[in-house]
């Protein structure tokens, strides 16, 4: 019988959103101006409150591990956790570094663009996660993100990959901001069992445009595990093997799309969800395009999210 008491431990970035719509973002707004936009929610982002609420929602044990600042927004972040059912015994206070957050512009076709500040996410390295080895060894699987906004931790990438292992974890690893660079990624890739970027992050870490030729890429560097590119409306590329290729079409979203943000934490949260529930990575990947279908009908990164056997019958 498995020690592991957790589906997943989600670890990384963890932010209070603003959420501002409808704002145009094909032309400067300009100084000086008053507008007017919907109400303006409060909302939390990140990986460690997208996916670890989508993979609730789905019906996983899952706990969360992140820094947050001793302000209001930590408060935001820790009552929307406990909201969810969610452990936050390995979420630390930071004692002079701000929650981190976004402000997260919202046009009316759904589109965003985010004003960031990283906060005290900046803090998390190796030293924090041996700190939470406890928690994070009761996981199955410790969904790492995001490599490209977690400065401290990126030079040691592959330690903390190579840690996680060690605790007896299966270890998921997600891209944010420009994705990072291939030169630091590529120490951590042989420890990684999923690592599914968006095109965008991909093409920015490899040069390569065909995901087919980027997937190739990075098993060149090491990769082992499932690796797959995001393709947006053109849905999932993903791979369990070398040289062997699975198209996963999108599904069409349930309702109106109202906004797109964490629409891909959300594939990957149904995608993981699917690997532990023990369905053919196939069918995964189906139940993760369904989970960002969801996503994208609620404003917001989690207010469109529904249950397992919601989502599962919109496969």
């Amino acid at each position: 019988m498995s020690s592991h008491r957790l589906d997943c431990v989600v670890c990384g970035t963890c932010t209070a959103d603003i959420l501002v719509k409808p704002v145009g973002l094909s032309t400067p707004i300009g100084g000086g101006r008053l507008f007017d936009v919907d109400p303006i929610e409060v909302t939390t982002g990140g990986i460690v409150c997208n996916s670890g609420i989508a993979m609730r929602r789905l019906g996983l044990a899952v706990a969360t591990a992140s820094i947050v600042g001793d302000d209001v927004w930590g408060g935001v972040v820790r009552r929307r956790l406990d909201a969810e059912g969610i452990g936050a015994a390995a979420v630390e206070v930071h004692a002079t570094l701000a929650t981190s957050s976004t402000a997260v512009l919202i046009d009316p076709g759904g589109e965003r663009s985010f004003a960031h500040h990283v906060g005290a996410c900046r803090a998390i390295d190796v030293a924090f996660l041996r700190r939470q080895t406890v928690e994070l060894s009761r996981a199955r699987l410790v969904l790492l993100g995001y490599f490209g906004l977690l400065p401290a931790l990126e030079p040691q990438i592959g330690e903390a990959a190579g840690l996680l292992r060690s605790l007896g974890c299966q270890v998921a690893l997600e891209t944010g901001g420009s994705g990072g660079t291939l030169a630091a990624l590529a120490p951590a890739l042989a420890n990684v069992d999923l690592y599914v970027p968006s095109l965008d992050e991909a093409i920015h870490q490899t040069g390569l445009a065909d995901p087919r030729g980027i997937i190739d890429c990075y098993r060149s560097h090491g990769a082992a595990g499932i690796v797959g590119v995001k393709l947006g409306s053109q849905g999932t590329l993903l791979s369990p093997q070398a040289g062997e290729f699975l198209e996963i079409p999108c599904v069409p979203a349930p309702g109106p799309v109202a906004d797109t943000t964490g629409a891909g934490d959300s594939l990957l949260a149904g995608l993981i969800t699917g690997m532990l529930r023990g369905m053919s990575l196939e069918q995964a990947g189906k139940l993760g395009a369904a989970t960002a279908a969801c996503c994208v009908t609620g404003v917001g990164a989690t207010a469109g999210l529904r249950s397992f056997e919601e989502t599962l019958r919109l496969m």
